[in-house]
C-alpha cells in the first residue's frame, strides 16, 4: 500500500520509515510526492488539539495529492506546566532556524521553566496522534500513542530529536536521546500510535 505521510521533519520521517517499511507499506513524504512547502502549511497548526491539527494537514494533503494520507501531530505535556508545551511543544520557544536550532531553543525554554523543580514536578508525557485519510473526501480516522517519564536537569544522549536528550523513559530507563531507535520505536508515543495504524492497515494490497 502507497501512504503519504504529511511531515517534513527529517526525525519524524526516520521514525516512520523505520515502523511501516518493514511491514511492506510504500512510503512517500510531500518532497517525493512533488508538493513544495508553502506559507498555507503553517496555518494547518493552529488548533488547540493534536487530533484537530493532524486531521487538517491529512485533509490538506490528501486533497492535494489524492493519495491515501496519514498525518502527524505530536508533543510534550509536562503536568506541572498546565501540559505545556503540548501542541505548541515544536514552536514554543519562539526560534527559527535549523532543526537543530529550534530544538535547542525549546530544550532551553523547558530547562528555564523547570530550573530548581523537584522530580514529582518534573512528571511529563508525550502523545502522538496519527490521523488516516483513505481518500481525500473520506472519514479520517484517528490513533493515539503515549509514553510517560521524567524531565531531567540536562540532556543526555545525542539520539532521536526535540525533546528527547530531556526526556527519561520509563519504559526504558534511559533517555530517549539514548535509546537505541528499535527500542524507542518499541515504547515511544509515535511508535505505539504507528504500530496501532499498522493493525488498521492490516497486510498491503
Amino acid at each position: 500500500m502507497k501512504l503519504l505521510v504529511a511531515t517534513r521533519s527529517a526525525g519524524k520521517q526516520r521514525e516512520v520509515r523505520r515502523v511501516l517499511e518493514p511491514a511492506g507499506h510504500e512510503i512517500v513524504f510531500p518532497d517525493e510526492a512533488g508538493v513544495p512547502e508553502t506559507p498555507a502549511e503553517a496555518a494547518l497548526e493552529i488548533a488547540d488539539s493534536f487530533v484537530e491539527n493532524a486531521r487538517h494537514k491529512a485533509e490538506y494533503f490528501a486533497r492535494r495529492t489524492g493519495l491515501l494520507t496519514v498525518a502527524d501531530d505530536s508533543g510534550l505535556e509536562v503536568l506541572s506546566l498546565g501540559g505545556a508545551p503540548g501542541v505548541r511543544s515544536k514552536r514554543w520557544a519562539g526560534a527559527t532556524g535549523t532543526a537543530a536550532q529550534v530544538d535547542h531553543a525549546n530544550n532551553a525554554e523547558l530547562l528555564r521553566r523547570l530550573r530548581g523543580a523537584p522530580v514529582e514536578r518534573r512528571r511529563a508525557r508525550y502523545r502522538c496522534v496519527l490521523v488516516w485519510l483513505a481518500r481525500p473526501d473520506g472519514i479520517p480516522e484517528s490513533f493515539e500513542g503515549s509514553c510517560t517519564g521524567t524531565i531531567l536537569e540536562e540532556p543526555r544522549g545525542t539520539r532521536g530529536f526535540g525533546y528527547d536528550p530531556l526526556f527519561l523513559s520509563d519504559d526504558l530507563g534511559v533517555t530517549f536521546g539514548e535509546a537505541a531507535p528499535e527500542d524507542k520505536d518499541r515504547v515511544s508515543h509515535r511508535g505505539r500510535a504507528l504500530h496501532a495504524l499498522l493493525a488498521r492497515l492490516g497486510p498491503p494490497r
